[in-house]
């Protein structure tokens, strides 16, 4: 099948002007676009979330897509060559008609997909290394990493604010006010109160002396 695809970056862009362009190209090849995708949407936006990740999952091996320029795929060098490379396993064409751009089963594109696939390798190396790197960072300068034993994030955001809490309730401030305070949710405050067993220290608003 042959797909034609279309991308605008705004409303207030046309699609028309792509159309006449794949249009026009496919009477000089004798060809004809039997579906066609359009969208309105940045191309910084992760294909997957796009009518061309839609697109990518429905082809078949043999198909083509035509499109205007490699640009209409994405806005970064890296997110055109994933798509590229997606469509390369999948042995479905794609030809551009501005740039001249024709990926198929020929050797230029059997380089290509190496070199795709090998640039993600490389890719995915460099992200895991910087974070281990920034992991290490942090862990050199004492930050904790992850949460406490036993702790969940919720209670762990409350942690070391017992006496506080204590004192704004002998104080009779309301449990709404002091989570306000705080910057939690009234029902995490309830919940780290009676888990912390904070209101049996507190009695008639008087404190009691801990032994």
């Amino acid at each position: 099948m042959t797909y034609g695809y279309i991308r605008v970056s705004t409303d207030k862009q046309t699609v028309e002007n792509q159309r006449f362009e794949i249009r026009k190209f496919c009477r000089r090849n004798g060809l004809a676009v039997e579906k066609w995708i359009e969208e309105t949407v940045s191309g910084t936006k992760n294909p997957s979330k796009r009518q061309l990740g839609i697109l990518l999952g429905e082809v078949q091996k043999g198909d083509l897509i035509i499109c205007s320029e490699l640009s209409r795929l994405g806005r970064n060098l890296f997110m055109i060559m994933s798509v590229l490379n997606e469509m390369m396993t999948k042995e479905v064409r794609i030809w551009t008609i501005k740039d001249n751009y024709r990926l198929g089963d020929d050797i230029e594109s059997k380089v290509l997909a190496f070199a795709f696939g090998l640039s993600a390798e490389i890719e995915r190396n460099l992200i895991s290394q910087r974070t281990k790197e920034a992991l290490a960072r942090k862990k050199s300068e004492g930050v904790q990493l992850g949460r406490p034993a036993g702790k969940k994030s919720a209670y762990y955001k409350l942690s070391n604010h017992e006496e506080e809490i204590r004192e704004l309730l002998v104080l009779q401030i309301p449990k709404t006010e002091i989570a306000r305070k705080l910057g939690v949710t009234p029902s995490t405050l309830y919940s780290f109160i009676k888990r912390e067993h904070i209101w049996s220290n507190t009695i008639h608003g008087k404190k009691t002396e801990e032994k």
